[in-house]
C-alpha cells in the first residue's frame, strides 16, 4: 500500500487542539468603557488571531478553555465572550485572577477543551448576609447566565443589588468541570462560613395549680377495694402508722330545685348568723341610731 506523505503535508491534521500562551490582564485594564458584564460573569476576552486559528482547527462549539497557571499548577475553565483583545492579551474577570494567583502581566497557558455537561452542583456562600436574599436560587441561576463553565474548587462571584456575594463550588456533576450552557441542573448550598445553628429552647411546661382528679365527682355505686383489709387467720391488722388515712368523700355537688309549692307572699329567712354578721349587725345598729340621734336633734332646733 503507498503511503503519500506528501499529500498529508499539503493537508495537516485540524484535529489538533488549540493551546498557546498569552499575558492575562483583568477587565478593568480593557481599553474603552467598563465592561460590567465581563466582570460579573465568567468568560474571558481574547485577540483576533485566537478566532482566525481556532476556525482552522477542528473545535467543538461551544469554545470552551482551561486557564492554567503554569508557576502554581492551578487551573480553571471559562468561555470567550469576544474577540477583540489586543494580541498577545486576554482580558478575564478579577475573581478569575485571584483564583488562579495572577497577577497584571502574567503569563496563562489556554487549552481548547471539551467537558461534560453540568447535571449537579453544590455551593457554599462565603459570608451570612447571603441568607438575606429573599430566593437564592433564582438570583443564583439568573447570575449564571453570564458563565459558561464551572470547576470544582473555584471562587466566583455573582453580583445582586449592588452586593457582591462570593460563592465557592463545592462539588459538581458528572465531572470536577462542567459546562452550564442550556442545562438542566440541581443546585444545593451548604451552610455559609460562620453561619450557627439558632439554639432551640425547650419549651418548659407549667406545673398545674389545680388537680384535675379534685374536679371529678366522687364515683357512686360499687367501688371497688373500697373497704379495709382483714388477716386471713383473723387477727387484727397491726396499725404501724404507716398508712394515710382514709381521705374525706367529697360530696357531689347537686343542683338546687326550686320549691314550687311556696305560698304567695311568704318571706323565708335564714336565722343562721355566724359571729362577724353579728358584730357586723351592731355596728350598723349603733351608726343607724347615732344617726337617728342627729336627726332627733335637728328636729328639736327646729322647734
Amino acid at each position: 500500500m503507498f503511503q503519500f506523505n506528501g499529500f498529508n503535508m499539503m493537508f495537516p491534521d485540524h484535529s489538533r487542539p488549540f493551546n498557546t500562551t498569552y499575558k492575562c490582564y483583568s477587565v478593568s485594564m480593557l481599553p474603552g468603557n467598563e465592561r460590567q458584564d465581563v466582570e460579573n460573569g465568567g468568560k474571558i476576552i481574547m485577540p483576533p488571531s485566537a478566532l482566525d486559528q481556532l476556525t482552522r482547527l477542528n473545535v467543538v462549539y461551544p469554545m470552551l478553555f482551561k486557564i492554567t497557571n503554569g508557576s502554581i499548577n492551578r487551573s480553571t475553565h471559562a468561555g470567550v465572550l469576544e474577540f477583540v483583545a489586543d494580541e498577545g492579551k486576554i482580558y478575564m474577570p478579577y475573581w478569575m485572577m485571584h483564583n488562579l494567583a495572577l497577577d497584571q502581566g502574567d503569563i496563562v497557558e489556554i487549552e481548547s477543551v471539551s467537558i461534560p455537561v453540568a447535571t449537579y452542583s453544590k455551593f457554599q456562600p462565603q459570608s451570612v448576609e447571603f441568607l438575606d436574599i429573599t430566593n437564592p436560587k433564582a438570583v443564583l441561576e439568573n447570575c449564571l447566565r453570564n458563565f459558561a463553565c464551572l470547576t470544582t474548587g473555584d471562587l466566583i462571584a455573582i453580583k445582586y443589588n449592588n452586593t457582591t456575594y462570593e460563592l465557592s463550588v463545592l462539588e459538581t456533576k458528572p465531572g470536577p468541570a462542567v459546562t452550564i450552557i442550556e442545562c438542566d441542573m440541581n443546585v444545593e448550598f451548604a451552610p455559609p462560613v460562620g453561619y450557627t445553628e439558632p439554639e432551640r429552647k425547650e419549651r418548659e411546661e407549667e406545673p398545674m395549680t389545680i388537680d384535675p382528679t379534685e374536679l371529678m365527682p366522687e364515683p357512686t355505686g360499687f367501688v371497688a377495694f373500697k373497704g379495709e383489709g382483714t388477716r386471713l387467720d383473723g387477727k387484727k391488722k397491726k396499725d404501724n402508722g404507716t398508712n394515710d388515712a382514709p381521705a374525706a368523700q367529697r360530696q357531689t355537688y347537686v343542683r338546687g330545685i326550686p320549691d314550687y309549692d311556696h305560698p304567695y307572699g311568704l318571706l323565708r329567712f335564714d336565722r343562721s348568723v355566724r359571729k362577724t354578721d353579728q358584730l357586723e349587725s351592731k355596728l350598723e345598729d349603733s351608726k343607724f341610731q347615732e344617726f337617728q340621734g342627729e336627726g332627733f336633734n335637728l328636729k328639736k332646733n327646729r322647734k
